[in-house]
C-alpha cells in the first residue's frame, strides 16, 4: 500500500475536510442511505480543527481521509459507560478514490493506538442506526455493538467500542505549520 501521512488538520484546511464529508454524503445518497443527508455542520468541523482533534490523511499531498478523535463523551450516548475511560471517534471519512485499501481500518487502528498512549481503555464511536453495512464494518474492525439508543432527535445511536490498542500502520506527520497553529 502506498504511504499515507496523517496529521492534525490546519485551520486553512477546513474546506478539504468538508469536501471529504460532502463526497461521502453523495456516495451514501446514491446508495439510498439517509446518513449525512443534511448540510454539513461546518461549525463542528471548524471546532474540531481548532481543538486539534480533526486529522487529515494525505497520499501524494492530497487529502484522502479525515477522522476526528477526542475525549469528550456525548452524554446522550455514554453517561453509563465510564466516559473518561475512552477516546471517541467521529466523522471518519475515506475518499472513494482510495476506497477498498483498508485506510479506514488503519485510521481506526491509529485512533486505538492514540487511546492506548493516553491511558484509555476503550475506543468508542456511535454509528447511524439504519446503516447496517456500516454497523457490519465496525464489527469486522473488532468493535462490539454495545446497544442501540433510540432518541427521536438523533439518527445515530448504534454504540460501539473496542479495546484500545497499540496497533497503528500510519505515519504521523508534524509539520512546522501544524506546530505553529497550535500555539
Amino acid at each position: 500500500m502506498t504511504a499515507v501521512d496523517l496529521r492534525a488538520a490546519l485551520p486553512g484546511e477546513l474546506q478539504q475536510v468538508e469536501d471529504l464529508w460532502l463526497e461521502a454524503a453523495r456516495w451514501l445518497a446514491d446508495r439510498g442511505l439517509d446518513q449525512w443527508q443534511y448540510p454539513p455542520r461546518r461549525w463542528r468541523m471548524e471546532e474540531a480543527i481548532e481543538a486539534g482533534d480533526c486529522y487529515l490523511a494525505f497520499r501524494d499531498d492530497r487529502a484522502v481521509a479525515t477522522i476526528t478523535v477526542h475525549e469528550r463523551a456525548d452524554p446522550e450516548w455514554w453517561s453509563e459507560d465510564d466516559p473518561a475511560s475512552a477516546l471517541y471517534v467521529h466523522d471518519l471519512v475515506v475518499s472513494r478514490a482510495v476506497a477498498g485499501q483498508a485506510l479506514g481500518a488503519r485510521l481506526l487502528n491509529w485512533a486505538g493506538a492514540l487511546a492506548d498512549r493516553r491511558g484509555k481503555h476503550w475506543l468508542r464511536l456511535e454509528a447511524w442506526k439504519t446503516n447496517h453495512l456500516l454497523r457490519r464494518y465496525y464489527v469486522d474492525q473488532g468493535f462490539e455493538l454495545l446497544r442501540i439508543v433510540d432518541l427521536p432527535h438523533r439518527n445515530s445511536g448504534a454504540l460501539f467500542q473496542r479495546a484500545a490498542s497499540s496497533r497503528t500502520g500510519l505515519r504521523p506527520v508534524t509539520s512546522p505549520e501544524a506546530k505553529e497553529s497550535r500555539r
